[in-house]
């Protein structure tokens, strides 16, 4: 047998970098198959990082260190039976590159196992040629194929029943579930839901949306009227169906309200509108929900599905905080979760409480139809210029590179090395907006980037709340046009307004709360009872392990899934929670 060279003997300074990953991929295959914790050990850098997404664990999984990772690979081979592992064909050549200011050699493989295949990351250190970096990611069921491209139906016949139904006729049939109960009821018909609806299609799991509103796409057609995304559409693109080419780089709400209704008629996903789910139970012996749902009239509908998705986002009814006084103001007090626009509040005095994204683009709109804005600040946030935001997406979403390729790179940081990007960058961002910052100082804004120097990446990650990308408020504050008041100034509220610790009344004629909203495990507690929610726990934030808490992975309740968050989470994660709902369908987990 001829013996292949270690990663560390390839010294010829001319061998390509296809040519060090496949000698790397060669001795790892070898390693697993001869479950040789010691050869895989001596594979990876001391400095290592593993995060398993579905592939080996069928969980999100994060794994650091040389003996743990070896422990967790070969803790699971003999079941996933991993092999053929190569460079991917239809991704991305390896390439050299920097990753939080480390050289590294790059690159997307492919690899099989026993039931699935998969893809993943590997970031190599090109002086040792160790790896740094792997992530192993399951992109399908070996039989169980997503019926698109190549895959897709026929339809030929079924197209052409004379005389019978025709594709209107039956798809009017199949969504009003007369004759049987979905596989999987999902709980929202926003982007999330939606994007599992189409999944789930795709993969031949029967699936139902249901949505309290009256059209699909009102979760974004009913907000504030000036809406637009922070993010560039390069990262927002949906499952199956990318937005047109024409599109600008900042998409409005009212863009996508409509374009999620045309996604679920062209996607054929089965919703169900103006409908709420009353209250639901799981039956531990028939292994399903019991679930009750009020449709538009007050009709109830009992339905048992195996797998009941949360799709409504990560938080539950608006927050309005007990404040002194609050009761006493004698004017309007609205959430933003209900304002629409500022046009009647021309040439009135509004105090907006609260200096996250929402409060600063309330704030904005009022300003702009020519309200008198001062935003109360209760405690710093993380505010970063667009420039320098779309520093952190353009490293991986390039017109170039394909959507999926982008996503895998997205995804391969476990928790301590996406803490190490989050300081870097935010160290980058700091220099790109120190005269912005300086500007807000000096009108008295509270700056926060974190306890540890993360910034609004963590932030989002953490609370989803305390940070701004400006759009334009940050401006208007640095330039004296709304003003800054800080909440420990206040004494109390009082009927003409806020009274200040120094006896001054800050008049108001509307105080607006962006004030944040309830946690997602209220809803589960409200609507599945105490015990689940006690059993599932937080919903959102970070677990033990890093990873989101219950998020878009199997949590404490069988049956009971979260997906939520923005349109490229929904397109990113919704891929693996369909996978593993499917592997379930079919027996592949008990």
């Amino acid at each position: 047998m001829n013996q292949l060279a270690t990663p560390l003997e390839l010294t010829d300074q001319y061998i390509s970098d296809e040519d060090i990953v496949s000698n790397w991929l060669t001795h790892f295959e070898r390693a697993l198959n001869e479950k040789s914790a010691e050869r895989i050990t001596n594979l990876f850098d001391q400095d290592c990082h593993w995060r398993d997404m579905f592939a080996f664990t069928w969980s999100i999984s994060p794994c650091e260190g040389q003996q743990q990772i070896a422990k967790q690979l070969l803790d699971n081979q003999d079941r996933v039976q991993a092999r053929g592992f190569a460079i991917a064909e239809d991704s991305i050549a390896p390439c050299r590159t920097k990753r939080i200011g480390v050289p590294v050699i790059e690159a997307i493989i492919s690899f099989e196992t026993a039931f699935s295949r998969c893809k993943g990351v590997v970031r190599l250190l090109p002086d040792k040629r160790k790896a740094w970096i792997m992530m192993t990611s399951l992109r399908e069921l070996k039989g169980h194929e997503e019926k698109i491209n190549k895959n897709r139906p026929d339809g030929s016949d079924s197209m052409r029943e004379f005389g019978g139904p025709n594709w209107a006729d039956r798809r009017k049939k199949e969504q009003t579930f007369e004759d049987r109960d979905p596989a999987v009821l999902i709980l929202g018909a926003g982007q999330s839901g939606l994007s599992m609806a189409a999944r789930l299609r795709v993969l031949g799991v029967d699936a139902l949306c249901v949505d309290k509103h009256e059209r699909v796409g009102d979760s974004w057609r009913n907000r504030y009227h000036s809406l637009a995304l922070h993010n560039q559409v390069s990262l927002n693109q949906m499952a199956y169906m990318p937005f047109p080419a024409t599109w600008p780089r900042y998409i409005s709400k009212d863009m996508i309200a409509d374009w999620l209704e045309h996604y679920a008629w062209a996607l054929e996903c089965n919703v169900w509108m103006s409908t709420t789910l009353v209250k639901a139970n799981y039956d531990a012996q028939a292994g399903n929900w019991v679930a009750t749902l009020r449709q538009n009239g007050g009709t109830l509908r009992i339905m048992k599905p195996k797998h009941l998705v949360f799709a409504n986002g990560i938080v539950g009814a608006p927050r309005i905080p007990d404040l002194s006084g609050l009761s006493d103001f004698k004017d309007k007090v609205l959430h933003t979760h209900d304002y629409k626009n500022g046009k009647e509040w021309k040439g009135k005095n509004v105090l907006v409480l609260g200096t996250g994204t929402s409060g600063h683009d309330v704030a904005q709109d009022l300003y702009g139809h020519g309200a008198n804005v001062k935003m109360i600040q209760r405690s710093g946030t993380a505010v970063a210029s667009l420039k320098a935001v779309s520093m952190v997406y353009t490293a991986y979403y390039k017109e170039e590179m394909c959507v999926e390729d982008a996503d895998l790179l997205a995804q391969s940081s476990t928790y301590p090395i996406a803490i190490r990007n989050a300081q870097a960058l935010t160290k980058l961002h700091l220099e790109i907006d120190k005269d912005l910052h300086a500007g807000l100082r000096a009108r008295g804004f509270k700056l926060d980037s974190g306890g540890d120097d993360t910034g609004y990446l963590m932030k989002v990650r953490r609370s989803h709340a305390g940070y701004y990308f400006n759009c334009g408020c940050s401006d208007l504050i640095v330039e004296g046009k709304i003003g800054i008041l800080h909440f420990q100034s206040i004494e109390k509220f009082v009927p003409e307004g806020a009274l200040m610790k120094n006896g001054h009344i800050e008049k108001a004629d509307l105080l607006i709360m962006a004030t944040g909203y309830q946690p997602q495990q209220e809803v589960v507690r409200e609507l599945l009872g105490n015990e689940i929610a006690g059993n599932v726990g937080p919903i959102w934030g970070i677990d033990a392990d890093g990873e989101v808490a219950n998020m878009y992975k199997p949590t404490g309740q069988k049956g009971l899934w979260f997906i939520g968050s923005g349109l490229s989470q929904a397109r990113m994660y919704t891929h693996y929670v369909a996978l593993q709902i499917l592997a379930r369908e079919i027996g592949l987990i008990a």
